[in-house]
């Protein structure tokens, strides 16, 4: 196939994408309403994780909600006017927290998440900023020592699928990260990652080498989506209507508003994360690493040291929570005492999350020509290179070889 395929959203999930279709000789067109890699993925922390292949929903996880919900200072919160669309999802979240579930999924996930690196490090190949992803230890730090544990089942899985994990003691980890606050008394240690020293930088310069191969960038938003008799997909903007015969939608959570129209409602919601960055940040990180209790990520970059996560669920337009800001100033400064928190730049964005940690990927029952690739919740980072190719593939009828049913909006 050589015709044009568009692509609804160019986060880092639709520049991957473009990147996969162009390597098969397809020609792309990026349309999005801002800047190419400046939206969700702009803001994380930067973790390019093979590993990170453990759901959110994992066994005992209903025993903590209460007391996270009633913290205001914990990394979980719900808007009051969001109650009546959380209780479904949160209930089909529920019924995916045992260790069966867990263990399908995590298989799913791993699928994504493995081949991260390699593909991060072909797509940056002769942009000339390579050096974008760096290779790094993720360090699990934890203030008890019991908690520390290799048994519990997310390090186990990983184990079982050949991770490289080690636990260390704190005077071990303060080799590590010689920053860290001394009241971290062991951690966990998973080898074999690698860091985006800059998130935001990589989707311009990958969205850079997609627009020197030819790709079509086109500023603007869709705000609908038809199929007309003929099976050409119609594009309404506010500028005018594009035509395409192949749409892969990657919007994001923006996706769910899209597909309604459609008769197609999915379990798609805004699972909001914020973060901090300190620009003068004082006291450096050697690798990415999270405070397991605060749930939360620090991560030196070009531009400072970030400390990025909470989940807040709430509407997709609902204003930024101011409060989060010192919320997380003051978890950064218990994580690395030393940090110079001067000139704090605080950044919100909606994750796209599904209740079962996986997001839609491949073909749209009934709507020939549109294909779904959005939905990554927490490891939009991680999952997008692959997402690329398993969406390339389909889109040039080259048959995957792996079963993408786990991935398949038709699971819900």
């Amino acid at each position: 196939m050589t015709e044009q395929v568009t692509i609804i959203g160019a986060g880092i999930v639709g520049i991957c994408c473009a990147l996969s279709l162009q390597e098969r000789g397809i020609p792309v067109r990026l349309v999005d309403r801002g800047d190419p890699g400046q939206e969700t993925s702009f803001g994380n922390a930067g973790v390019v994780s093979p590993w990170s292949i453990i759901p959110q929903a994992v066994p005992g996880i209903w025993k903590k909600l209460p007391k996270m919900l009633l913290d205001p200072k914990s990394a979980l919160s719900v808007r009051a006017s969001f109650w009546p669309k959380m209780i479904p999802w949160g209930m089909r979240f529920l019924g995916k927290s045992d260790e069966k579930s867990v263990r399908e999924v995590s298989d799913a996930m791993e699928i994504l998440c493995r081949p991260s690196i390699d593909l991060y490090r072909r797509h940056l190949h002769g942009t000339g900023h390579e050096s974008l992803i760096a290779d790094s230890y993720y360090i699990h730090a934890f203030r008890h020592v019991k908690e520390a544990d290799l048994g519990g089942l997310g390090y186990l899985i990983r184990r079982e699928k050949g991770g490289d994990l080690e636990r260390v003691d704190g005077a071990e980890l303060r080799h590590l990260e010689p920053a860290l606050s001394e009241d971290f008394k062991a951690a966990i240690v998973i080898k074999g990652q690698a860091r985006a020293t800059s998130p935001g930088r990589v989707g311009a310069v990958l969205a850079e080498k997609a627009r020197a191969q030819g790709a079509e960038i086109v500023r603007t938003e869709v705000t609908k989506l038809t199929r007309a008799p003929d099976g050409c997909w119609h594009l309404a903007t506010p500028q005018a209507t594009l035509h395409a015969h192949h749409v892969i939608l990657a919007a994001g959570v923006w996706s769910a508003d899209l597909l309604k129209p459609l008769g197609l409602p999915v379990p798609l919601v805004a699972e909001r994360g914020y973060h901090v960055e300190f620009p003068c940040a004082s006291a450096v990180l050697n690798n990415s690493v999270m405070d397991v209790d605060a749930k939360v990520v620090a991560s030196s970059m070009h531009s400072g040291l970030r400390v990025a996560g909470t989940a807040e669920f709430a509407s997709i337009d609902a204003p930024a929570d101011p409060r989060k800001e010192q919320i997380l100033t003051e978890q950064a400064k218990a994580m690395v005492p030393d940090l110079d928190t001067d000139k704090a730049q605080f950044w919100m964005g909606r994750r796209p999350s599904f209740p079962d940690s996986l997001p839609a990927i491949g073909p749209i029952d009934g709507m020939d020509g549109l294909y779904a690739a959005f939905g990554h919740s927490h490891y939009g980072l991680m999952m997008a290179p692959k997402t690329g190719e398993l969406v390339a593939d389909i889109v040039s009828d080259r048959s995957p070889n792996i079963s993408l049913d786990a991935f398949s909006l038709a699971r819900f």
